[in-house]
């Protein structure tokens, strides 16, 4: 459902998203409260100048680099702060796009930038960096929602 959320913010540019939808600075990853269960650690992650954190998971991979104009797939779970999940690709095929190019949301674009085939990386999402103040998902994502995402780099090409 939200796959073709992921592929239409070039519709959305310059917009971002947070996990309530009356308050902008809920859009701030150092604002809003995470559920226990996703185990997020903002002071464990790698802050990025636009304010997007990133996590390398593991095994940060061996294969190809992800870099701008590349066709990457990637697998990926999203979540709210409060825990609610609202979309996966792990059940389905992987999500392609060129990366780089604005085909995605710009933390993707910015997240995926770097990993290497078979890393996983969790990335925490502005709003900014998101749907912005529109929200996305035919309101299965709050304006201004902070993201919170599982990926994995399956392939570059």
């Amino acid at each position: 459902m939200l796959r073709s959320l992921l592929l239409c913010a070039l519709l959305l540019p310059l917009l971002g998203c947070g996990d309530d939808a009356g308050n902008p600075d809920s859009g701030d990853p150092t604002k809003v409260t995470y559920a226990e269960a996703l185990g997020v650690d903002l002071s464990a992650m790698t802050r990025l100048p636009s304010g997007l954190y990133i996590q390398d998971l593991g095994d940060p991979g061996t294969g190809a680099v992800a870099q701008p104009n590349r066709r990457v797939q990637v697998h990926y779970t999203g979540w709210l702060p409060s825990g609610t999940q609202f979309d996966s690709s792990r059940d389905e095929a992987p999500l392609s796009f060129t990366l780089g190019v604005g085909a995605v949301i710009k933390g993707w674009d910015e997240g995926i930038e770097g990993m290497k085939v078979g890393g996983s990386r969790r990335l925490v999402i502005p709003s900014e960096l998101g749907y912005g103040e529109r929200g996305g998902g035919g309101g299965v994502i709050p304006p201004h929602s902070v993201l919170i995402f599982d990926t994995e780099l399956m392939f570059v090409r």
